[in-house]
Formats: C-alpha cells, structure tokens, sequence
C-alpha cells in the first residue's frame, strides 16, 4: 500500500517513517511533486488536518492522510495551540516561539502542558481522524539537543528529561504523534484483515 504524508517536513516524515510497518510506503508531498504550501486556515487542530487531506485529495486524487499538531499550554488558555508553529510570527522559527513561551510564561507556577496531534485520513472516499495525546510541562529553559520544535523545553509525565534529550524511538512510544501514528498504523492493518 502507497500512502501520502502530507508534509514538507522531513523530521516529522522520518519519525512517522520509523513507526508505519513494512507493507507500507510512506510518500511525501516531494514525492508527489507537491511544491505548494498546504492550506492551514482553521481555528483548530482538527481542522486543520482535515482541511490539509482534502486538499491533497482533491488536487493530487491519492490516497494521504494529514496532521497536525500543537502544543497547548494550562496557564495561557491553550495557546500556542493551532498556532505553534506561527507563535512568534510569520518565520515559524523555533527558537523565537520558544523564547515567546518562556517569556509568557515567566511568572507564572502552572507549567502544565500537552501536545496534541491530529490525523486526518483520506482514504478512498472516507476520512477518518486519529487523536493523539501527550500530557506534561514546560520547564523553565531548554534542555537537550534532539527532536525539534518545542521539545527542548517540553517534558512528558513522568519522565526526568525533555523531549529533546530523550532517544526518538522512546519520544515515538509516549509522544502525541507516535499516540496518533499508532491508531492509524493499527486502522491499516485491520483493513489489511477484511
């Protein structure tokens, strides 16, 4: 089976890449030869998955499935939210929604936070979402050189060190997408069964 992820982002690509089974060829939009920004104009996670594998949909006719995924934060009513990657502006730089973070939440004692990801298949014509969840807390600096986005500042319940210092393989056993990953990994198989 030839499935699309809609997605430029080649450190997401691998990490999805590690968790799909074998029968599976992952293609991304490069691949597709799908050079445009993908469409993200909801006020949602949700929505913006499903808007994503729509438009693939419609535009290329293959079968994909979309995510997307963000960090919200107890303290500051959800946010970055759906705006993660775009929370110090237009740039989605890392390290400037990072620093936005932590300037934001300075004062404030209530680190809880959790990742969410979202993922919407399009396959034939049905789409069916996937809801991944990751609970935990900002710390007051970064820690850790690995992953990407926030995780050098985000660390998981129960667990000592960041995201960003953990190995890929346990961020993929705990972490929102590999949550997400996982519902869809066993959704294929099980119409592999039929």
């Amino acid at each position: 089976m030839k499935i699309v992820f809609a997605t430029h982002n080649l450190n997401k690509l691998k990490e999805v890449q590690k968790i799909v089974p074998e029968g599976i060829e992952l293609l991304s939009l490069n691949d597709i030869n799908c050079f445009e920004e993908v469409p993200e104009t909801q006020l949602t996670i949700k929505g913006n998955a499903l808007q994503k594998a729509e438009f693939i949909k419609q535009h290329y006719h293959v079968d994909c499935f979309a995510d997307d995924t963000g960090l919200e934060v107890e303290a500051l009513n959800g946010e970055p939210g759906v705006f993660s990657a775009r929370y110090a502006g237009p740039q989605r730089d890392s390290e400037d929604n990072i620093q936005k973070l932590l300037t934001n939440l300075q004062n404030q004692t209530n680190r809880k936070a959790q990742f969410k990801t979202v993922i919407a298949l399009s396959l034939g014509d049905e789409m069916h979402t996937f809801t991944g969840i990751c609970e935990g807390e900002i710390t007051r600096e970064k820690h850790g050189d690995g992953g990407f986005g926030y995780d050098p500042v985000f660390k998981a319940t129960g667990y000592s060190q960041t995201f960003a210092e953990i190995s890929m393989e346990e961020k993929n056993k705990i972490g929102h997408r590999g949550k997400a990953i996982q519902q869809l990994v066993s959704f294929l198989k099980s119409l592999e069964v039929k």
